[in-house]
């Protein structure tokens, strides 16, 4: 039974990783696309969605099958736990990466704003490169990585900020920019709960390690846990 059930902790434990890799991916393929302005590649992102979805479900189901049937407890219960909750975080994450598809499409091609551009082009890789870092650590069971990352949610918060008062201060100049500097707004906050959702996993890899439930950025401003 007790090889069983590791052989399934495995696979499962696989299985969450796969999906992470897939949403890293999606997030990055969503950044490149809103930057290039590349509505062919925002749309599959669209279409491809509930790939996500479909791997968040069969997820979860294997989680409460598996605690259901092998009554586990310590560190295999949360091991089962980490990756229940998680998983709602990385899928989360992905429909953020749906929303920047969305809103690529909306953008079209409408002028570039030379501040607003660099502003996203690092906010998108330091997004990006968080996600990817956060499986890792994942991988890793790797808590001081996790708690490291919580900066990263900190520093995305204050370029979210940035875009906001660029795109206040461009609207103030040129009122027919106002649709573009939403679009830009829009896709600063995505990328911004992106790193929120981010946070929360690292939250539960902190509780994979220790059982403990800790709140890191808790004075961050639309955090949810």
């Amino acid at each position: 039974m007790r090889r069983l059930f590791d052989d399934e902790l495995a696979e499962l434990d696989a299985d969450f990783t796969e999906m992470g890799m897939l949403v890293s991916g999606v997030i990055r393929r969503a950044v490149d696309a809103f930057l290039e302005r590349d509505a062919a590649a925002a749309q599959q992102i669209i279409d491809e969605d509930h790939k996500i979805n479909e791997r968040e479900i069969a997820l979860e189901k294997k989680t409460f099958e598996m605690i259901a049937l092998y009554q586990p407890v310590t560190s295999d219960l949360r091991e089962i736990v980490t990756i229940l909750k998680a998983v709602s975080d990385l899928e989360r994450a992905g429909d953020h990466a749906r929303n920047i598809a969305h809103s690529t499409i909306k953008m079209g091609q409408k002028q570039k704003v030379s501040e607003l551009e660099q502003l996203m082009a690092k906010m998108g890789q330091m997004t990006t490169q968080t996600v990817e870092d956060v499986i890792t650590a994942y991988v890793n069971k790797d808590d001081h990585e996790a708690r490291s990352l919580a900066d990263v949610d900190r520093q995305l918060d204050h370029l979210n900020h940035q875009v906001r008062s660029e795109s206040y201060k461009d609207m103030r100049q040129d009122a027919t920019f106002e649709t573009g500097a939403s679009i830009y707004l829009n896709v600063a906050q995505d990328l911004s709960r992106i790193g929120d959702y981010v946070t929360n996993v690292c939250e539960w890899i902190i509780y994979l390690r220790s059982g403990q439930i800790v709140e890191l950025n808790s004075a961050s401003e639309g955090t949810e846990s």
